[in-house]
């Protein structure tokens, strides 16, 4: 098949932006790319691609020859897995972007039961916080949290994703319970220095308010923030995700449910098109399965729902619009 292997390297140029970029998505040389690009121009008798000291760009019969390539490699998938389903199930390979605490704690222990239900089926994992780049970096799929850039991506919500303060017993014990958001400013803080924003923003009735608390001890890793939490260093916003079980276990306490914070969402998202592989379709529906609805990891939901806060709604739908502007400023 080394005519579709120069049809997707070239495919793959294009994406990147680069031969190197490409040669490193597809795993092999550049110099293998280039010469499977050279010779796809040789057989069709035109260039297909602008070479610069930049880059590289498709020309005009570059640019009609890969939306044709792709439509006939998407109809070549379909086909193959056709084939596949019939001889006995999903098969290839699963190339999926997880964010590193949800994914290992969540996530991989579903991509093992798949694994187990689909043995022709190879799944590639990367386990990082880094914002990868779907189509340029050939991923069927990545499981993303929060907000959404707008973009061509297909995105299927999954699940929503609440945060609430901690703290453990013993912190309390010391420092005393904060009673409202701006007790905080009295307290030791613990900080996620993995957003540029540092605001703990919180409801109280039809208002929005914020807090930027002082701390002295910050990371980007929601595991290491509980792991302070848990040993009385201070507070800490964490997704119940990360603090369910700390949270069941007695080790920290979730305080200020009387002021719910943002409610965020889980997001399974793929590149565009109305086909869905067989091993995206598998992915996505086991997800949906265990954690639509109620996620398992919210222990407080119960304790929230019972003093009647509305922690299942998105944040667009519960600021008003004067309160929306305002928290955007923010």
């Amino acid at each position: 098949m080394a005519e579709l292997d120069d049809i997707r390297s070239f495919i793959a140029v294009v994406d990147a932006g680069g031969f190197g970029r490409a040669a490193q998505s597809l795993g092999v040389a550049k110099s293998i790319v280039s010469r499977r690009v050279s010779r796809l121009e040789e057989e069709l008798g035109t260039r297909l691609l602008s070479r610069t000291t930049r880059g590289v760009a498709p020309t005009e019969a570059g640019l009609e020859f890969k939306g044709r390539s792709e439509r006939i490699l998407a109809e070549l998938d379909e086909a193959r897995e056709a084939v596949a389903q019939r001889a006995g199930g999903v098969a290839g390979r699963l190339r999926l972007a997880m964010p590193m605490t949800f994914g290992n704690r969540h996530v991989a222990p579903l991509l093992g039961e798949i694994a187990q239900l689909y043995p022709r089926l190879e799944i590639d994992v990367q386990a990082s916080d880094r914002y990868v780049d779907l189509i340029g970096e050939r991923f069927d799929a990545a499981i993303r949290i929060g907000s959404l850039k707008d973009s061509s991506l297909i995105a299927r919500k999954i699940a929503p994703v609440h945060a609430t303060v901690v703290g453990s017993p013993t912190y309390f014990a010391r420092r005393g319970r904060p009673a409202i958001p701006a007790d905080l400013n009295d307290h030791d803080c613990l900080l996620y220095s993995g957003m540029n924003d540092q605001d703990w923003v919180f409801r109280t009735g039809k208002r929005w308010i914020t807090v930027r608390p002082p701390g002295r001890m910050r990371s980007d890793s929601g595991d290491t923030l509980l792991s302070w939490a848990v040993a009385g260093l201070g507070l800490t916003v964490l997704p119940t995700f990360i603090a369910s079980d700390a949270i069941r276990s007695g080790a920290v306490e979730p305080i200020l449910l009387d002021y719910p914070m943002p409610t965020r969402a889980l997001y399974v998202v793929r590149p565009p098109g109305a086909y869905v592989p067989g091993k995206v379709r598998v992915l996505i529906d086991l997800l949906v399965e265990r954690f639509g609805g109620t996620p398992y990891w919210d222990p407080c939901q119960m304790e929230a729902h019972q003093r009647g806060l509305r922690l299942d709604e998105p944040l667009s739908e519960q600021l008003t619009p004067a309160a929306a502007r305002e928290h955007q400023a923010a």
